[in-house]
C-alpha cells in the first residue's frame, strides 16, 4: 500500500530511535505489533475485538515465539514511518514487499501472495484498457496508486484515507472504479451485490516489516511464520477467512 515515493525521504527527516533487538524483546515478553484495524477481512474490529487473517497469523506467530502481543493500531501510511521511531517492533497491515519498501525497512519471508483487484459498480470498466479516461480510487499510500499511474490515460487517481472511504466514494458514484488488495475487494463483494469484480492488474508478495537496522528479529519472524504453516495453524487460520489457503507458492 500507500505513497511510496515519498516514503524514504519522510524517514530520513525522523530521527530514528534503537529498535528493539529480539533479545530485548524476548526479556519483556511482550512484542509491540502496528496495524491498520481498518481492512478486512485482514485487519478489523469485530465489535470491540481486533481480529482478521493477519491479526490471528500475527498473534500465533507471536505464540510460537513465546510472546504476549501489544497491538498498537494507527493509519496505514503512519505505519513504516513508524518503525523507524520505534513505536512498533514490526508491522503487519498488507504491505506489498516492494524495491522502494526495501529502502526504508526489512521484511520477513512472504506471508501471503495477492494483486490488485478491480472492483466496480455492475456495468463498470473491469479491465486496464477500460480504465482509460477513468478516474480510480485507491486507499493513500499503497502500490496500487503507483501501478495505476504506470497504466497511462486514466483522467485521475483518487486516494483516500482508507479503503471503506474509497468503497463509499465508488458505491456513490464519485469515481468509477476502485483497485484494492484481491481478497479485500473480494470480501467486499460479499457485502454488496452491487459490486463486481474486474480483472486482476498485477501480483504482488506481502509481508511483515522491521525496522531496517534489525534484521535479526525479521528472520525470528521468517522462522515462526514457517513453522506455523508447517504445523497446520496457518492453513486453519486461512481457511476460515479465505477458504483456500493463501500463502505463496
Amino acid at each position: 500500500m500507500k505513497r511510496l515515493l515519498l516514503l524514504t525521504s519522510l524517514i530520513a527527516l525522523v530521527p530514528l530511535a534503537a529498535a528493539r533487538s529480539l533479545s530485548d524483546i524476548q526479556a519483556s515478553g511482550t512484542i509491540r505489533i502496528g496495524t491498520e484495524a481498518a481492512y478486512a477481512p485482514f485487519t478489523y474490529y469485530q465489535g470491540k475485538k481486533l481480529t482478521g487473517f493477519e491479526i490471528e497469523l500475527a498473534e500465533a506467530i507471536a505464540k510460537q515465539m513465546g510472546l504476549k502481543v501489544e497491538w498498537i493500531d494507527k493509519p496505514f501510511d503512519s505505519l513504516l514511518i513508524g518503525l523507524g521511531q520505534d513505536r512498533f517492533d514490526f508491522v503487519i497491515a498488507s504491505h506489498g514487499i516492494t524495491a522502494e519498501r526495501q529502502k526504508a525497512a526489512t521484511f520477513a519471508s512472504p506471508h501471503y501472495c495477492s494483486g490488485g483487484l478491480i472492483v466496480v459498480k455492475k456495468g463498470g470498466p473491469k479491465t486496464a484498457a477500460a480504465l482509460k479516461g477513468k478516474t480510480v480510487a485507491v486507499q493513500v499510500g499503497t502500490t496500487y496508486y503507483d501501478q495505476l499511474k504506470k497504466l497511462g490515460g486514466l483522467k485521475d487517481v483518487k486516494t483516500y484515507p482508507q479503503n471503506t472511504d474509497a468503497l463509499q466514494n465508488l458505491r456513490a458514484g464519485r469515481v468509477d472504479a476502485l483497485v484494492s488488495d484481491r481478497f479485500a475487494g473480494l470480501e467486499a463483494l460479499k457485502k454488496d451485490q452491487t459490486l463486481e469484480a474486474g480483472e486482476l492488474l498485477f501480483q504482488e508478495r506481502i509481508g511483515m516489516a522491521v525496522a531496517k537496522n534489525n534484521p535479526g528479529l525479521a528472520k525470528a519472524l521468517s522462522a515462526a511464520l514457517k513453522k506455523v504453516q508447517a504445523n497446520g495453524t496457518y492453513t486453519k487460520i486461512s481457511k476460515k477467512y479465505f477458504g483456500e489457503d493463501i500463502r505463496c507458492e
